[in-house]
């Protein structure tokens, strides 16, 4: 997958009015916020580290000047970075346990590029990178990996997309390859027949899992955050990428909030 992080976030691309924290209808332990100083873009940098590297086992480079177990990477710098936590009581500290990082259209000017673009060849979207923002760094604390969270999570996204006007999301959906890509290689044969996008918003991994030396009959389930995007009405746009340094197999993915189902509106309200 994926600091230059500047000392204030005034160089993000800031494209949201900073709304209040939002408590969870579903539990009232936890809270969403999008981070407003350095210190909690760092907690979420820490628990994409734990995430990734701890749990994943994902090689994740170093940088001088900056504490150590942090993931980190020079688009953080632009993005919003989207962090659920536990509510603090008398007992207990405030702990992020969810993140979602956001790139708009300006901060991917900024930025130079999309993450994204690094692993694919996305020039059919050049026609829609005004209206295109970037989903990454996906990850919430083992614990914690619940419909709930993941709702929450989805809801202030959806939140932020309409108070931006932008109608395209975009994202890498990483997959495993502890098995040898086995398991990324059959998800991509399932949904290449269910959840292929039109042609014409078909993307080329730069560095392809090599599927066809894989064996791609294995009857498997999309991990919760794939299915998530499904749910909602997200197409793949082509065959996974390989991402060597993560460890995963990378399926490229969009979601148009038109295609949102009814179901999915009526929650997020809009």
């Amino acid at each position: 997958m994926e600091i230059q992080l500047v000392e204030s976030l005034s160089h993000a691309a800031v494209e949201t009015s900073r709304s209040a924290p939002q408590r969870v209808q579903e539990s009232p332990r936890l809270v969403a916020t999008w981070a407003r100083h350095e210190d909690e873009v760092r907690e979420a940098q820490r628990l994409r580290y734990e995430v990734f590297a701890d749990e994943m086992g994902a090689s994740l480079p170093t940088h001088d000047g900056l504490p150590g177990r942090l993931d980190v990477d020079r688009f953080d710098a632009f993005c919003e970075h989207l962090v659920v936590r536990t509510v603090e009581t008398e007992h207990t500290e405030s702990t992020v346990v969810g993140t979602y990082r956001v790139l708009t259209p300006s901060g991917a000017r900024q930025a130079g590029s999309l993450y994204s673009d690094g692993e694919f060849d996305l020039s059919a979207l050049d026609h829609v990178r005004h209206d295109l923002a970037e989903l990454g760094r996906s990850c919430i604390a083992s614990q914690w990996r619940t419909g709930g969270v993941i709702l929450l999570l989805w809801s202030q996204l959806v939140t932020f997309m309409n108070r931006n006007q932008l109608h395209k999301m975009i994202g890498c959906a990483s997959v495993g390859m502890r098995d040898g890509g086995h398991v990324a290689a059959s998800l991509w044969q399932q949904l290449s027949q269910s959840h292929l996008s039109e042609p014409q918003w078909r993307v080329t991994p730069r560095l392809a899992l090599p599927v066809d030396e894989l064996q791609s009959d294995l009857k498997v389930e999309p991990p919760p955050l794939i299915k998530g995007y499904l749910n909602c009405g997200a197409k793949v746009l082509g065959a996974p990428a390989w991402d060597p340094d993560f460890g995963t197999a990378d399926l490229p993915m969009m979601l148009d909030l038109k295609d949102l189902p009814a179901a999915y509106r009526r929650r997020f309200k809009c």
